[in-house]
């Protein structure tokens, strides 16, 4: 399926629907082989699996964008101005990112002064994490972003 650009399917788990029931996936396999190498049930029983993953995806996929809304809701509700929210709101959505006062400074068209205030008080939020990279200041969110309360 991934081969014919249905890249979607590279985040179904298969194995977790497996291993609810083993033995649905055992029975379509000795059917096959019992019935003349017919893989119609086999076929049938990969496909209520695949649609079980999908139903697991949707499921996830509507817990995280529910929980997104709600800790951008409350960023919103924070003492924060609209740039550190949407840092907060990316960062959310990109655990894995970095900012600088540059970068900041740079997205939000302010000058050095203010992208350095916005991230410094992130920091002492204990929103981002602060790391020294060369002579820079490189920071990341904090690992559990989504639990913290915006005011520190």
């Amino acid at each position: 399926m991934l081969r014919h650009g249905y890249w979607l399917t590279g985040f179904l788990s298969v194995s977790t629907i497996l291993n609810r029931a083993p033995g649905q996936y055992r029975r379509a396999f000795l059917c096959t082989e019992t019935d003349g190498l017919d893989t119609t049930y086999f076929v049938l029983n990969q496909l209520k699996v695949i649609c079980g993953a999908i139903d697991e995806l949707r499921r996830y996929v509507g817990r995280k964008a529910r929980q997104v809304r709600e800790t951008e809701r409350l960023l919103r509700q924070a003492d924060l101005n609209h740039r550190q929210i949407a840092l907060l709101g990316h960062a959310l959505r990109h655990p894995d990112a970095e900012y600088t006062f540059r970068s900041h400074q740079t997205s939000h068209g302010v000058v050095y002064q203010s992208a350095r205030t916005d991230l410094l008080d992130l920091e002492q939020r204990g929103l981002l994490e602060r790391r020294t990279v060369g002579q820079r200041f490189v920071f990341r969110p904090v690992a559990d972003l989504a639990e913290r309360p915006a005011g520190g």
